[in-house]
């Protein structure tokens, strides 16, 4: 099924770009919803910065469903919601929600805290930037 997003590939300005790859979620890209929910895990792999993205409206179900959220340039995501862009240097394990009444991100707990799942692959040479 293709994916109708609520921006045109020639809407994306170059708003942060070289941060690398982040995974998104079809509310914020297809939906069109503000990120309510972001937290920055280990990286996969060379080109993913651990950066994830929600709307913060998604259910277990929503979320189980590989369908649902994709990979993008975290550029593409900061075009969507450019509030983003001052914590996308934040450290692994870094959270941040949105608050109801402001509006504006917070700081936010994120399980688990365990060490394994968010220190850097050492064996990955890449720079987070």
């Amino acid at each position: 099924m293709k994916k109708a997003f609520r921006l045109r590939a020639d809407q994306i300005e170059p708003l942060a770009c070289g941060y690398g790859a982040c995974i998104a979620t079809d509310m914020i890209t297809v939906e069109g919803r503000q990120v309510g929910f972001m937290y920055r895990e280990k990286a996969d792999d060379a080109v993913d910065s651990g950066w994830r993205f929600l709307s913060g409206h998604e259910s277990q179900e929503y979320m189980d469903d590989a369908e649902n959220h994709a990979v993008y340039d975290i550029n593409t995501i900061a075009n969507y919601d450019p509030e983003i862009i001052p914590f996308l240097e934040s450290a692994i394990g870094s959270a941040f929600e949105r608050d109801p009444t402001s509006g504006q991100f917070r700081a936010a707990e994120f399980p688990p805290h365990d060490d394994e799942y968010l220190k850097e692959d050492s064996s990955n040479d890449k720079e987070l930037t």
